[in-house]
């Protein structure tokens, strides 16, 4: 820029006033242009060419958003067990897709994210059952299960299981069929006759309680014998593998206590009992609409062609089809509601007592962790005793110690006396030296004896 200025003034010199000052205009404006940035209209936001700094410094650099957004939107896969059939597939679906087709809101899903960490949680849905049990991770509707596809063997165990059963239940359907079509309000309550939302949960909690109870089995072999050895031999490394031992305890304590919370508050909610009959409200919605479009059907074969030019009386009364149309309808109602009201009744008491079956399995689980756990503190407890012990033996070997020390202190004193150098008739005897050492032996015992007396009369000692 400055070779191109430079050239520019000499050939300015040489020109004529005119040519200069068309010279000197052309250069300014160049310069404003190359100096001057452009205003933000003219500049792209993708361009950044133009931003100050831009090649020094990239924004957000480092943070890879599109990764993040594409985390939680893309395809996950999925294994699909169909109620009807018992096949399972696997599918691979966005987050968005399993929303619109189950009825649920993004929070519902995000318990089913293996990128997060959420306890233990059952939630009864419009149409959906959604379960976050342990490895199993699944929703639950009317028609199918849609479990998160995961290598683990208890997520294979409830797909296998779940198949079985649903396979073995076919002779079980027809007689229930035939029992319904007779007016026999009382099901049987066995699991081949539950709904299939029913036996998805059933298993799901039953693979849930047999995952926990196998690591309480787990975790009971491993701790007590552990336990036996520390209260026998009390080491660094015993204490360290019993420390870890209680922070895994804890930690599965927390985890069969959640899920116990889960069944307990369901038990005692009849509402959530009752939205997780997806078979019993899908039956209902698909009668009430079918019934709907029956009914509009007959109104319309019943009133037949109407002429467009005859006129329609506002004040004529309506015809008898229509009024026996009408207390029918109503009849109906009634009728639909009351089997409704004691058909939920009864779904509620069967939804109970599945959650009750469990919850007197993951109640016994959590029981015999709360049995470890206090063997664990009455070991700790026993060890506290035992070093409690040792430690009052020491303070007792140092009590005597500080005896013997101050005894030994006084025939020193003794000594230090006679060591002096000034004349005394004393040292003239022969038998002097004997006679000192005997006193002052015989003094040092009598006092260390009145120490220990004292000692034993106050218990500080166990003699």
């Amino acid at each position: 820029m400055l070779n191109y200025s430079f050239v520019s003034c000499v050939q300015s010199k040489t020109n004529s006033p005119v040519q200069r000052g068309r010279h000197e205009t052309i250069l300014m404006g160049d310069l404003k242009e190359r100096l001057l940035p452009k205003p933000a209209s003219a500049v792209t936001l993708g361009d950044t060419s133009h931003r100050p700094f831009a090649s020094f410094r990239q924004p957000f650099q480092g943070v890879d958003v599109l990764g993040l957004k594409k985390r939680g939107q893309g395809l996950r896969s999925w294994i699909r067990v169909d109620a009807s059939t018992g096949d399972s597939q696997i599918v691979e679906v966005d987050k968005f897709t399993v929303m619109r087709r189950c009825d649920l809101p993004a929070r519902d899903l995000r318990l089913l994210d293996p990128l997060f960490v959420y306890p233990s949680t059952i939630l009864g849905r419009e149409k959906a059952i959604v379960v976050n049990l342990e490895q199993i991770r699944c929703i639950i509707t009317a028609d199918e299960v849609l479990l998160l596809n995961s290598l683990d063997s208890y997520v294979l165990q409830y797909v296998v299981e779940l198949q079985r059963r649903l396979k073995s239940v076919g002779a079980g359907d027809v007689w229930q069929s035939e029992s319904r079509d007779f007016g026999d309000v009382s099901r049987n309550t066995s699991s081949d006759y539950l709904p299939f939302e029913f036996k998805a949960l059933e298993v799901a909690l039953e693979a849930a309680c047999t995952f926990l109870d196998t690591q309480a089995a787990e975790l009971e072999i491993e701790a007590y014998p552990l336990l036996d050895e520390l209260t026998s031999t009390i080491s660094t490394l015993n204490l360290e593998r019993v420390r870890r031992l209680k922070s895994r305890l804890v930690g599965l304590t927390r985890r069969v206590q959640k899920v116990r919370d889960e069944i307990e508050q369901l038990m005692d909610d009849d509402g959530d009992m009752a939205e997780m009959y997806l078979t019993e409200k899908k039956t209902r919605m698909d009668s009430l609409s079918y019934g709907g479009d029956h009914s509009m059907m007959g109104y319309r074969s019943m009133d037949g062609p109407r002429s467009v030019s005859a006129p329609i009386s506002p004040v004529s009364s309506p015809p008898d089809y229509r009024k026996l149309e009408k207390s029918i309808s109503f009849a109906r109602s009634r009728h639909d509601s009351m089997r409704s009201s004691e058909s939920s009744k009864q779904n509620i008491e069967e939804m109970e007592m599945l959650l009750e079956a469990y919850f007197v399995v993951i109640d016994s689980t959590l029981n015999k962790l709360t049995s470890l756990k206090e063997y664990i503190d009455d070991t700790e407890d026993f060890i506290n005793i035992q070093l409690d012990n040792v430690r009052n033996q020491l303070i007792q070997f140092e009590l005597l110690l500080t005896t013997a020390t101050f005894v030994v202190a006084i025939c020193g004193v003794v000594a230090g006396i006679f060591g002096m150098n000034f004349p005394i008739t004393l040292f003239d005897s022969s038998s002097a030296f004997d006679w000192v050492l005997l006193i002052t032996g015989v003094t040092a015992l009598v006092i260390f004896f009145s120490f220990l007396w004292f000692y034993k009369s106050r218990r500080v000692l166990p003699f």
